[in-house]
């Protein structure tokens, strides 16, 4: 009986980890340019953790067990929670800021669609303990900044994806000024947040339904396809001209350091983008294809709560979460993995012509010792089979052992590229590649 994998799963052969490889390797590598350091947690926690964060809908959306202890665990769906305990632990003795990255494994309860799986990796960003104004602000442009820079590395341009940005708090003071009850904002929240993915005869009904004034909606809508900062000056009122911290300073703010930081063609003020209430307290933004196909590539945001949240201080903290799934079919869409990814390619194929299996090792395993990837033939053959098995493994030289070779301590060095064969003192040849 076949067993196939499980669905929303996904199978690395050694093609797909060599795509995988090459995309948490750049991850990692992007991380660390702009200073930030490597941590990972466990890949399950207690349940409620997850609950506290994202309330007990969560416990439908996740994989979760009782231990035989009759704990309640979860694997994790997500690494923040995850970050905000570890970081409350040693929260007097970790210097700030706070500048982690991480690339979780990752595990999601729901059904499977393009884009979105049960199992998946996950790069994460953080900086946490910035506390100024203009220090916070420049933080989440960091934070975008760091995700535009792998995202162009990559060879992604201005012309292929966008950052939306957004503030929450500038929507909430929106809304209020409205008319909008405090205790309203949450169910408003939900409808804005699914405005791009609804047709607008639906999206308008839907408003209507939770604000019942159909001039408050038609503001509200107004607000919600504004384009540029201008027109969103003309819209929001300030708070005061000595307020040098309002949302929308900040959010004007958050611009004009991208802009600086020579990726502010890629960035964009969208009021669409709005994420989830109980998380994000500012700034917040999401990565998309300009041709709107797909799921967002990632998102983030502020988060001065979640600490605080998790029983340690209130801390500012700003962070970014990017899947591996959506970035890759967006990749694959735009033929930008098959010239990247590193193809397998071997350093050294030995040749042997006879029964020496003895020498044959002791050159594979100097090879080897000296960092070499190196391989040799499993099959008795004559040199032309092992010569083809090498180009088979694209083998950038074959070392080619025979009795002459023997005899004189030498041997033969074929590069497979140009096929130009050398007859090389044995001891001379490993001394030079040391």
């Amino acid at each position: 009986m076949k067993i196939p994998p499980v669905k929303g799963t996904r199978d690395f052969y050694p093609p797909d980890m060599a795509v995988r490889n090459w995309v948490i390797d750049g991850w990692k590598r992007v991380s660390v340019r702009n200073g930030f350091e490597e941590y990972d947690g466990p890949m399950f926690e207690y349940l409620k953790m997850f609950q506290i964060k994202s309330g007990d809908e969560i416990v439908e959306q996740l994989f979760s067990l009782q231990d035989r202890g009759g704990r309640d665990l979860a694997l994790r769906p997500e690494i923040t929670p995850t970050l905000a305990r570890m970081v409350n632990q040693r929260i007097n003795s970790l210097p700030k800021p706070i500048k982690w990255f991480s690339v979780p494994r990752l595990f999601r309860a729901e059904r499977p669609q393009k884009g979105r799986l049960r199992e998946f990796f996950q790069w994460n960003i953080d900086i946490i303990g910035v506390e100024s104004g203009i220090g916070k602000c420049l933080a989440d442009a960091e934070v975008i900044f760091t995700t535009v820079d792998y995202l162009r590395q990559i060879g992604l341009t201005s012309k292929d994806i966008k950052v939306k940005i957004s503030n929450r708090e500038l929507l909430a003071d929106y809304l209020r000024s409205l008319g909008i009850p405090e205790d309203k904002l949450e169910s408003v929240y939900i409808v804005l947040d699914k405005k791009n993915k609804l047709p607008s005869e639906t999206f308008e009904q839907m408003l209507g339904e939770q604000v019942q004034d159909k001039k408050t909606v038609n503001k509200i809508i107004d607000f919600m396809t504004v384009d540029s900062m201008p027109q969103l000056e003309e819209i929001v009122q300030l708070k005061s001209e000595s307020d040098e911290y309002s949302p929308y300073l900040d959010i004007k703010m958050v611009l004009d350091y991208l802009d600086t930081m020579g990726v502010g063609d890629f960035c964009i003020y969208d009021p669409s983008i709005v994420r989830g209430l109980a998380y994000y307290t500012g700034i917040v933004f999401e990565v998309h294809d300009v041709a709107g196909e797909l799921r967002a590539i990632c998102g983030g945001g502020r988060y001065d709560n979640l600490l605080r949240d998790f029983g340690g201080p209130a801390i500012s903290a700003s962070g970014m979460g990017m899947g591996d799934r959506v970035l890759e079919i967006l990749l694959e869409e735009k033929g930008l993995l098959g010239e990247q990814v590193p193809k397998k390619q071997l350093e050294y194929f030995v040749v042997y012509l006879g029964d020496f299996v003895k020498e044959v090792w002791q050159v594979v395993e100097k090879l080897r010792s000296m960092e070499y990837s190196t391989n040799f033939s499993y099959k008795v053959g004559g040199p032309s089979k092992q010569l083809k098995e090498a180009s088979a493994q694209k083998a950038k030289k074959c070392i080619i052992i025979g009795d002459e070779e023997l005899e004189q301590n030498k041997i033969s060095v074929k590069d497979m590229a140009t096929g130009e064969q050398e007859l090389k003192d044995y001891d001379k040849f490993f001394a030079e590649l040391k």
